[in-house]
């Protein structure tokens, strides 16, 4: 979510990172109101971005946070025609200060046995009353801070088709008075699939990035890793909760390799291998073996063992792509979607030949179903151009470089397309 002023500073960030969402999650605890929560926690960090630089950081950032916003949310209900009934409802709500100087004030009590506040508070936005996406949005949106473009981009919609869905689920939260609870140990169960779709689509997000100068955003990264360890943890017989931990940490461990020292993208089959961390790659063998022995497959595991095809291979030209393409077509079989098949059309065209696959990628552009994702164009360019029709190459990657948004990919594809036509 975006701050204007200061947010690089060091403290800021942090502040923003830590706090965000233990702000935004007690302010709806407290308020029922999710628009007035983020409004309010985006208000303070803005006021802190003002403030800090000059003032120095405050000793309990996170309280100081907690505090503006909540009195920002007071100040705007008090002009309010619901002030009454909203002040009836704070004042129902313990208030008490926690000693990790930390948002904890007014936070949801602890009912999950969750043993981290953010895994427990990513529990509770995941509420079963909601569609799947819209849950899996909302908690990506108030809980991990991301922007509606970025939720837009995980789910290959319109920006503003995500806002309108996000606007959706917040009045059905309000009209039907669904509660924000931490939910018992016994109803974890019910919201595990939602868990897992944020923390993938967040370690997604911090992989490869959506936008701006960077490919990578370490930061989501590691949240995600850490998270998705301590529900490992928490529910060691969840198999899909493994089978996630093996593809994160299998895609961690070529992140050193994915730049080089420019910040430029290095493709996989050119990347250093010796850069990999093999420590990372043998603790994904180990949680995927696990999932795989409690006999429970779903699509987190077969992407983990298509990762672990690629961190197996001493070579490039020793992968065993027919194995990928094989494990992709599971993949869609168990579920189905446009990018999974884009994906296996890569791999049909490297075990079978770009021809093979460039037939694919075209049936797949016929649907319409990526129009504005840049990699199916980008895959296309590719196909053409090891096949020698360079002017159809040219043409495709100038579609891409027309809708990629992170700098790195752009300069990736702008180089790409100079190979194949000298006069860009």
């Amino acid at each position: 979510m975006a701050l204007s002023g200061g947010l690089s500073e060091p403290a800021l960030a942090g502040a923003f990172r830590d706090e965000w969402g233990r702000i935004v999650a007690a302010l709806i605890h407290q308020f029922g109101d999710w628009d007035l929560a983020e409004d309010c926690a985006q208000e303070a960090f803005a006021l802190a971005s003002q403030r800090w630089p000059a003032e120095g950081a405050p000793a309990r950032p996170g309280a100081w946070l907690f505090t503006v916003a909540r009195n920002r949310a007071i100040d705007r209900l008090r002009r309010a025609a619901t002030y009454q009934a909203k002040l009836k409802a704070v004042a129902s709500t313990a208030m008490t200060e926690t000693g990790d100087g930390g948002a904890g004030e007014g936070a949801p009590p602890d009912e999950s046995g969750v043993p981290d506040e953010r895994l427990r508070l990513i529990f509770t936005c995941c509420h079963p009353a909601l569609a799947m996406e819209a849950r899996v949005a909302l908690t990506l949106r108030a809980l991990a801070g991301l922007t509606t473009a970025e939720i837009a981009r995980a789910f290959l919609v319109p920006e503003a088709t995500m806002a309108k869905r996000l606007v959706r689920a917040k009045h059905k939260i309000q009209s039907a008075g669904i509660p924000y609870r931490v939910p018992p140990a016994a109803a974890l169960a019910e919201r595990a699939a939602g868990v897992l779709a944020v923390l993938y689509l967040l370690f997604n997000e911090g992989y490869s990035a959506s936008a701006g100068e960077g490919l990578v955003r370490r930061d989501l990264c590691d949240q995600a890793v850490r998270l998705a360890t301590v529900l490992v943890g928490l529910m060691p017989g969840l198999a899909e909760a493994k089978g996630l931990l093996a593809l994160m940490l299998f895609h961690r461990a070529r992140q050193a390799a994915r730049v080089d020292a420019k910040g430029d993208l290095v493709r996989l089959e050119d990347q250093d291998r010796s850069l990999w961390d093999r420590a990372a790659v043998e603790e994904a063998n180990r949680y995927l073996a696990e999932a795989r022995k409690l006999g429970d497959v779903g699509p987190y595991q077969l992407q983990a063992a298509i990762a672990g095809c690629h961190a197996s291979a001493p070579t490039a030209e020793a992968t065993d792509w027919r194995s990928i393409a094989r494990l992709y077509r599971q993949l869609a079989d168990m579920a189905a979607s446009p990018v999974v098949e884009l994906n296996r059309a890569v791999a049909v065209a490297m075990a079978d030949g770009p021809a093979q696959g460039l037939a694919l990628m075209d049936e797949l552009a016929s649907t319409g179903a990526l129009d504005g994702y840049y990699l199916l164009p980008a895959a296309r360019a590719d196909m053409l151009r090891r096949l020698g029709r360079l002017p159809e190459a040219a043409a495709a990657y100038r579609e891409a470089l027309a809708l990629v948004a992170t700098e790195p990919e752009r300069r990736f594809l702008a180089a790409r397309l100079t190979e194949v036509d000298p006069r860009f």
